[in-house]
């Protein structure tokens, strides 16, 4: 059983009930001997950043020497490779690239192959392996136009000129206050020569938004923020200023040529919980997903994912997220007799806010399945360090953005991107409030990107690392961490249903 502070809860849980429905179909072991990539690990963990950027790449090297290729490629990837030398980047480049391709996974490949554009010394053959390497991956996400022609009103110029349009006013306005105040004070940190102006989108039309930017002299505008406009615009054959939207719309694709999209998508941390799932050899899921139509959305990018893997999903429970868990779990888990029937169930995936999923775990202990990997996604971590209440939630794994999670993330603050700014943000804002100061930050990194749409792949932001699509949405991946001790912490081991004995 795991140890945790959940025996007393556990226990008093089965005193009242939840209706829970079916959806309709839409450890880390202690191996120290000498020669053991995992005692590399070790010591990264109480090293300097830098050093352990080094560290963890001479641990992937061994790993992927000893054909352990998935924990080489998880090393790997997890290293902050801004804080490695010109050589290391090379060699860090090379092999995740290398891992990467093998493991199928493009993104990687993109990310790896990033330092392509940094003009770092590198043999011919390492340049070429590097470039056949991006194609493919290019290839395989369908992204070619996005990554390779620019938008010619802003080719071979430096932005500097940007005007962002959000409400100042109505049921968004909370949101875009936090937002733009994010953005201020980036731009304050980091000084230059931008030029940032901001419009009270919630006073104009869309079209004489972009009638005042034009005024303005502006070279692209950020927003809208309302989805139906994001909607509104996608349907369009163009906009007339190069646009990033901070919403994505409800169409199946963007069709319009200069907007891009960019937002804190749930159904994307669902589709990358999906990918994690089915890497670390699950394939018989349950998933508990709120009776609500956040929960219907997020629910079915997880199961159109998880599907398309190949996967198999046994039991779907849309929950009441206002009445109590047992029910909800006993459904989930084929409880008869007070015990979980897991024989066609090896993982759940949870979407829950911190107060319901904290009860979900040790209802589970209540049912005999305490060893039951558990995904989820950002939104059971409330930001800040809890660790009575979130003792609960010990052996979740679950993603965030490295802003949230800077030790699991990058192994420390001071490693984060753009860490000048996130330090004054993180004195200054309300914990439920910072993922939007994040996004914020990284929606002014890209947009000062626009005259490159290649910089934009690959991007080590605030709130993930992030790839343009062909359709111009940006989607994130996310850094993953496991509760241990109520503290989100590393993982370094892909295989999470090992158990912690």
């Amino acid at each position: 059983m795991k140890q945790s502070l959940r025996g007393l809860l556990a226990t008093t849980l089965m005193a009242f009930l939840v209706v829970g429905c079916a959806m309709q179909p839409p450890s880390v072991v202690d191996r120290v001997p000498a020669e053991d990539p995992g005692q590399l690990l070790s010591q990264a963990e109480q090293q300097a950043p830098e050093q352990a950027a080094k560290t963890r790449l001479e641990a992937a090297n061994i790993l992927a020497r000893q054909g352990e290729r998935d924990r080489a490629f998880e090393t790997a990837d997890g290293i902050e490779e801004s804080l490695l030398s010109e050589a290391d980047r090379v060699r860090w480049a090379l092999l995740l690239s290398e891992l990467a391709r093998a493991l199928n996974e493009p993104r990687a490949v993109l990310r790896a192959t990033q330092v392509l554009d940094d003009e770092l010394p590198m043999q011919a053959n390492q340049q070429k392996t590097l470039a056949e390497r991006q194609r493919w991956a290019r290839e395989a996400l369908d992204q070619p136009s996005a990554v390779s022609i620019a938008l010619p009103e802003l080719e071979g110029q430096t932005v500097r000129r940007i005007v962002v349009a959000l409400p100042e006013s109505g049921p968004l306005s909370s949101v875009a206050n936090t937002i733009a105040t994010a953005m201020r004070q980036h731009h304050e940190v980091k000084g230059g020569n931008v030029e940032l102006s901001f419009l009270d989108a919630s006073r104009y039309t869309l079209d004489e938004l972009y009638d005042r930017a034009q005024q303005m002299n502006s070279q692209l505008i950020i927003g809208p923020l309302d989805k139906d406009q994001v909607t509104q615009l996608e349907q369009r054959d163009s906009v007339p200023l190069p646009t990033l939207a901070l919403n994505y719309g409800s169409s199946d694709s963007n069709q319009a040529q200069r907007l891009f999209q960019y937002g804190l998508s749930a159904e994307d941390e669902a589709r990358q919980a999906a990918r994690r799932a089915w890497q670390d050899g699950h394939r018989q899921m349950s998933m508990m997903v709120p009776d609500n139509d956040w929960g219907r959305r997020v629910g079915e990018a997880f199961w159109n994912e998880w599907q398309s893997q190949g996967g198999e999903i046994t039991n779907a429970v849309r929950y009441n997220p206002d009445s109590s868990v047992s029910n909800a779990v006993q459904t989930a888990l084929n409880v008869s007799g007070e015990r979980a029937r897991l024989s066609n169930i090896d993982a759940l995936f949870l979407l829950a806010l911190p107060e319901y999923a904290r009860q979900v775990p040790p209802t589970m202990d209540y049912y005999y399945a305490p060893n039951l990997p558990i995904y989820a996604t950002s939104h059971l971590h409330e930001g800040r360090l809890q660790t009575r209440l979130d003792q609960d939630l010990n052996d979740v794994v679950f993603m965030d953005i490295p802003w949230q999670i800077p030790d699991a993330a990058v192994g420390g603050e001071e490693a984060l991107p753009f860490a000048s700014t996130y330090q004054t943000l993180r004195d200054e804002s309300d914990a439920s409030m910072f993922r939007l100061m994040a996004m914020g930050v990284d929606a002014y990194e890209l947009a000062t990107r626009f005259s490159n749409l290649g910089a934009m792949n690959g991007l080590k932001g605030s709130t993930g690392t992030l790839y343009l699509s062909d359709d111009g949405r940006i989607h994130r991946e996310l850094p993953w961490a496991k509760f241990q001790n109520g503290v989100p912490s590393p993982i370094l081991i892909p295989n999470l249903n090992d158990s912690d004995e």
